[in-house]
């Protein structure tokens, strides 16, 4: 009887020791597997997170070009604006410096000027075979001129839109021309009438050093 339980026991313990040995087995095998499922995991992972990456790059970069676009259209230009003699004398400056500051441009250059001769034939050079050049040039050199440089989006098409019409009896009410002039001889002021142009007349009125840079501060509540 004693023996038949002891050979018993031993039965039980050889049992007990193969489950061991296959669960030590087994886990090994875990851990040997594991490695390959963590990689397959992070490499799966790896190329979720690239894809969103990759997707959110594409949104950035479509949004970066519609802004370019959107950008585009304001373009930042300069325009020299002049109050001519007859601007002057009859106290008109205010008037028509208020009428581009109010439309939002910045100014970056102003001053009263006596223009001389040589001056006033190259700015007009282009009119020079038209028979009123000399009498133009008498004109703009009678008396002190205001000089003007004014800047922001589109500044050259707007300032000849609130400018007016050169014959004043053929601008628009509301325009410097259709409200206070009435002779194409006297009509006020002068605008460039091309961004080159612009440039080249600013060249030609305004030293570097006599243009100022400084920032407008209402300019958040005038462009997004």
């Amino acid at each position: 009887m004693a023996a038949t339980i002891a050979q018993t026991f031993t039965v039980s313990a050889r049992t007990a020791q193969r489950e061991q040995v296959s669960t030590r087995a087994t886990a090994r095998m875990a851990c040997l597997k594991a490695p390959s499922k963590v990689a397959l995991s992070a490499k799966m992972a790896s190329s979720m997170s690239g894809a969103k990456v990759a997707k959110q790059h594409m949104s950035v970069t479509r949004a970066t070009s519609k802004f370019q676009v959107f950008a585009g259209r304001f373009e930042t230009e300069r325009s020299y604006i002049m109050i001519k003699p007859d601007g002057v004398q009859r106290g008109l400056m205010g008037d028509v410096i208020s009428r581009f500051e109010t439309k939002g441009f910045h100014c970056k250059g102003l001053k009263l000027f006596q223009c001389p001769r040589e001056l006033a034939e190259e700015h007009y050079k282009d009119l020079s075979e038209k028979p009123f050049f000399k009498d133009l040039v008498d004109y703009i050199i009678s008396g002190p001129v205001v000089c003007m440089v004014w800047e922001g989006p589109g500044v050259v098409k707007a300032g000849r839109k609130l400018i007016g019409a050169t014959n004043p009896l053929e601008a628009e009410p509301g325009t410097i021309r259709g409200d206070l002039a009435i002779e194409v001889g006297r009509n006020v002021v002068h605008g460039s009438d091309s961004v080159e142009n612009g440039e080249r007349e600013i060249g030609l009125w305004f030293k570097e050093a006599e243009l100022v840079d400084w920032d407008l501060h209402m300019m958040p509540w005038l462009r997004e």
